[in-house]
């Protein structure tokens, strides 16, 4: 597949960052999340394992195992959201012994971390919202995300079964796409991925692990019937949270969709097409804020990915007043509500 290629860094790109950095000088600040990360990562971490022994060695009764069951999958996402994330981005600390920690807990949950760095850090958060090259907008055939990807009967009740297609992501993710990527190597544009020795043992023995805690361990100990219901639960939930924060940040309305010319040349600089193609939601919210790891500020994490999250909210305010500057449309919804109703509407049309 041909490279595409932006245009040269616009005035716009160039004041933003000067104006970024002043901040961080101003603050004495570094980029990193320090001990704010740090307290977020135990607290996730420890009440993921607290739901899990209970669950697993302690069952209580049916409704409350279920409550339980997606509390674990809420947990489960936001330990994606903030510990993986930023570990994976190199935003959790300045140690980088610690980012590889943070961004390994991705195996333990079932994934990999490495096929998950060239999916997002070097495909997604480079071709963003372009089809053929963002992997995060090719759901075919089961979801049309834009104009270009070729319209199917199904897609007219996209808008509706939406929900449930969300809620097997994650197990689909585990079980499924990371298979399809380790045996095709290839992922968007990236072919022919190279998986060394250390690689191999890691994939396999992260599925084996996740086999083993999530579902082995659990059929030995609390029986078949209630295993199935409770990984169901705790997968669902799990899947339809990441897909819905996600999907929010780019497949609602009023996001862009470029496409290159025949040079395979973009209209806009990287930085343009960032804001372009990215939305924000409920960034006043700091419980959404706090449990999406500051995903629900897409446009500033998408600018500036090596930036921990914990500084989002300060730097909404600068992204904000520059690209008022610059004559940038800052796309944001004001509520998470507000940000589905916006995302079931992009997916209606989508399905015309």
């Amino acid at each position: 597949m041909a490279t595409l290629k932006f245009n040269a860094s616009s005035l716009f790109y160039t004041d933003l960052k000067e104006r970024v950095n002043k901040y961080f000088v101003d603050k004495k600040k570094s980029q990193y999340g320090g001990i704010r990360a740090y307290i977020k990562a135990a607290l996730l971490l420890s009440s993921f394992v607290i739901l899990y022994c209970i669950l697993v060695f302690n069952t209580p009764g049916n409704l409350l195992a279920i409550f339980l069951c997606m509390l674990l999958g809420l947990a489960t996402a936001a330990i994606g959201f903030n510990v993986m994330h930023d570990g994976g981005h190199g935003t959790f600390s300045k140690n980088k012994a610690m980012n590889r920690i943070a961004a390994l807990t991705l195996n333990f949950l079932g994934g990999s971390a490495y096929f998950w760095n060239i999916k997002h850090n070097m495909v997604h958060h480079t071709y963003t919202n372009i089809d053929g090259h963002d992997d995060d907008i090719e759901i075919t055939p089961l979801m049309r995300m834009c104009k270009s990807q070729r319209l199917r009967k199904v897609h007219k009740y996209q808008y509706i079964y939406w929900f449930v297609l969300y809620g097997f992501m994650y197990f689909t993710w585990v079980f499924y796409l990371d298979m399809k990527k380790y045996f095709s190597r290839k992922i968007g544009p990236k072919e022919d991925i190279k998986i060394d020795f250390k690689t191999h043992v890691g994939f396999w023995f992260s599925k084996a692990l996740h086999i083993f805690t999530f579902i082995f361990l659990p059929i030995a100990l609390v029986g078949f019937e209630k295993f199935l219901l409770g990984y169901s639960i705790f997968v669902f939930t799990t899947g339809l949270v990441i897909s819905v924060v996600f999907q929010l940040a780019h497949t609602v309305e009023h996001v862009d969709f470029p496409v290159a010319n025949d040079e395979q040349q973009l209209e806009t600089d990287w930085a343009v097409h960032q804001v372009l193609t990215t939305s924000n939601f409920a960034t006043r919210s700091r419980i959404v804020s706090f449990f999406t790891g500051g995903l629900n500020h897409q446009i500033e994490h998408h600018l500036f990915p090596r930036i921990s999250h914990v500084f989002y909210p300060d730097l909404s305010e600068i992204v904000r007043k520059a690209c008022a500057d610059y004559g940038l449309i800052y796309l944001e919804q004001r509520t998470v509500l507000l940000a589905i109703s916006s995302h079931v509407k992009f997916l209606r049309a989508m399905g015309k």
